[in-house]
């Protein structure tokens, strides 16, 4: 046996093999429940926001599971005209991940981009929720945008609704999307082929 030390703790590593972190069944669940509607789009509506939010009101929403393999899922969210976001969301020996992927029009990485968390727990197969990363927390920083260091969001994927939440002290911002009513596919997002 040797003694590890890991964030300060010493601990004794026996001879035998540990095995690695992975996915919940929830997890894989809430994977698979959002992949069946790969390849298609639905339109949503803000169901909570305040005027920080203020910049998809009036405008078209939607989500389209669009770039599905049995580890990453690409789900653009279209603003109106703005084709700038898509959620990744990966499976990760630790659980999922969700990033946001944030593009200019001509492709180019956003200075905001790839932000978001992992899971802290099992979740459920409707329900996964994503506490901001490190990386995360020190991009938002950089950029002035200290207001977003406690950012949790949220995925809901149930029968009839997928739900996009992101929620801090002071916002809680929320769109739902109808899945019973697929939507025309929208243009391809900045920066994707």
């Amino acid at each position: 046996m040797k003694t590890i030390k890991y964030s300060g703790l010493a601990l004794v590593a026996a001879s035998f093999a540990v095995p690695a972190m992975a996915t919940t069944v929830e997890q894989n669940a809430f994977f698979d429940n959002l992949a069946a509607h790969c390849g298609k789009a639905f339109a949503g509506t803000v169901t909570a926001g305040n005027t920080a939010d203020s910049a998809f009101s009036g405008k078209k929403l939607i989500m389209h599971v669009r770039e599905c393999s049995d580890t990453v899922l690409k789900v653009p969210f279209h603003v109106g005209d703005d084709h700038s976001r898509t959620w990744v969301i990966t499976k990760t020996p630790y659980g999922l991940h969700l990033a946001h992927d944030h593009r200019h029009k001509d492709g180019s990485e956003d200075k905001v981009t790839m932000y978001g968390g992992m899971t802290a727990d099992m979740g459920s197969d409707t329900e996964q929720s994503f506490p901001v990363d490190a990386y995360s927390i020190n991009n938002f920083r950089e950029n002035g945008l200290d207001v977003s260091v406690t950012n949790v969001w949220h995925m809901y994927v149930k029968p009839q609704e997928f739900t996009y939440r992101l929620t801090r002290d002071n916002r809680d911002f929320r769109v739902d999307f109808d899945l019973t009513k697929p939507v025309a596919l929208p243009p391809v997002p900045w920066g994707h082929k």
